[in-house]
């Protein structure tokens, strides 16, 4: 499991490296994932006495196993950021339906628009559109990109940089 997320973040590496591009997923990454919780808080799975488990908080639940399982500091650090996100998506989500789609068609649109803008910037395609997985691989690698940032997790980051090279266009690769 980890060889294989190591494997997967440093394809997303590869698809990342211009700074600016980076920029714009630490904005475009959580509106895009916050809007899809807003969606999917649509969709009731299981009503406890303290609560309702929704698709949302489902797939956020696994999601989070595999940071944790992978990375554990990725996991625990993405466990506070998406505890807080499902907190709110399921609040808008509560209001009602029109509210929800309303702000899941905001969110999502406008993180895509941004998304697209850093692609432009690194002038090479998403990586999601080589490989559908990395688009669960985002939000961590952006989690450990923060961390990096904060000097932690550099074996993380050498094997991330190790594994890249293969995931380069040919005329980036030496």
């Amino acid at each position: 499991m980890r060889a294989w997320f190591f494997e997967q973040m440093a394809m997303y590496s590869a698809y990342h490296t211009d700074k600016r591009n980076q920029m714009t997923h630490h904005v475009g990454v959580p509106m895009i994932v916050f809007s899809v919780m807003i969606l999917l808080s649509q969709i009731p799975l299981y009503e406890f006495q303290s609560g309702v488990l929704t698709l949302a908080g489902l797939l956020i639940s696994a999601l989070l196993l595999m940071y944790i399982a992978a990375v554990p500091m990725v996991g625990l650090v993405a466990l506070i950021i998406y505890s807080v996100l499902l907190y709110y998506a399921e609040r808008i989500g509560g209001i009602g339906a029109g509210t929800a789609f309303t702000a899941f068609g905001v969110f999502f649109v406008v993180g895509w628009i941004i998304q697209f803008w850093g692609h432009a910037y690194e002038g090479r395609k998403p990586a999601l559109f080589d490989n559908l997985l990395q688009i669960f691989m985002a939000p961590s690698f952006l989690i450990a990109e923060l961390l990096f940032a904060l000097g932690l997790l550099n074996d993380l980051k050498a094997e991330i940089n190790e594994r890249m090279p293969k995931y380069l266009p040919v005329e980036n690769k030496s």
